[in-house]
This record gives structure tokens, C-alpha cells and sequence, in this order.
């Protein structure tokens, strides 16, 4: 009786020992979306695009809208051009593509534009590239987000990117 005793509880002490150690041993694997999006956001240098880009998130998508009621993403984008870097865009994606110095994806910079196609060839969405391969832009589902670049829907569907002439 005592030999049962002694083994039931060392073999508690035993499960109890190597349940908390595995506890302390676990490490997170990965960072979520959500707390790289606001690492972007916080690595911004410049404080003028990270309060435009606050002030924007959340805004609900209206195809042609340009104002807090809703804005689309070529109404975003001409908006940010305008109020932070001073500079003027056409008002539509496509025509905005054409305003742009080519740049490799691998050399974009903040307050880069990153265009997209996904009905087909033409450039049919835009975005301002922040950094670590995080942009803005007014997404038709989810309205003015801070989103990850290397999401295969956007590596897909990304033909060309660069910064303003």
C-alpha cells in the first residue's frame, strides 16, 4: 500500500514537473497580422502620414467617394499625395499608374504607389506603400486598412509599382 502511495505520487509530481516545464519552454511562433500592421504604423517616419493614415482607417469604400462619408482607392491615394507629400495624381487608378517613375517592389519606399489588377490586365486598384511590406488603401470590403502586401491575393495581382515624377 505504502509502494502504491509512493508511486501515485511521484507520477503526479512527475506529470505536474514536465507540464509546467513545457509551459515555460513554449515560444510564440509568429507575430499576428494585426500587431505587424501596427508595427508598420509605428515604424512610419513620417508623423503627418501616420495621423492621415489614423485619421482614414476605418473610412467605409465608395466607389468615387472622396470624403470621410466614403472614398474609394484612387480617391485615397490622390488625397495622401496631396496632404502629405504636396504632390497631385490624376483621379483614376489607371491614369495614376501612368503618372509614376517605375520602381521594383524591392525598393519601395514610403509614400510609394502600388498598383493592382484584379479583373484582368489593367490597373483596377492602388495603394501607398508604408514599409516592412505593409500598405494603405481603401479596400471595397473592409474600407481604408493597413494591410500585408504579401498576402498571395496582392502578390497576384500587383503589375506595377513606384513613386511620383
Amino acid at each position: 500500500m505504502i509502494k502504491s502511495r509512493v508511486l501515485f505520487f511521484f507520477s503526479i509530481f512527475l506529470i505536474i514537473t514536465v507540464s509546467l516545464s513545457s509551459c515555460g519552454s513554449r515560444k510564440p511562433t509568429s507575430t499576428t497580422k494585426a500587431a505587424r500592421a501596427a508595427d508598420a504604423m509605428a515604424n512610419l517616419k513620417s508623423k503627418p502620414l501616420y495621423r492621415f493614415i489614423n485619421n482614414w482607417t476605418g473610412v467605409r469604400y465608395k466607389f468615387g467617394g472622396l470624403d470621410k462619408s466614403g472614398i474609394d482607392c484612387s480617391g485615397f491615394a490622390l488625397l495622401l499625395q496631396r496632404d502629405i507629400y504636396g504632390k497631385s495624381l490624376p483621379r483614376r487608378s489607371r491614369d495614376q499608374a501612368d503618372a509614376i517613375k517605375k520602381k521594383s517592389l524591392a525598393n519601395l519606399k514610403e509614400g510609394d504607389l502600388i498598383f493592382f489588377s484584379f479583373g484582368g490586365r489593367e490597373v483596377d486598384h492602388v495603394g501607398i506603400y508604408l514599409n516592412n511590406d505593409f500598405f494603405v488603401h481603401a479596400s471595397t470590403s473592409r474600407g481604408v486598412i493597413v494591410d500585408d502586401l504579401t498576402l498571395p491575393v496582392y502578390q497576384k495581382a500587383i503589375v506595377k509599382t513606384g513613386t511620383l515624377n
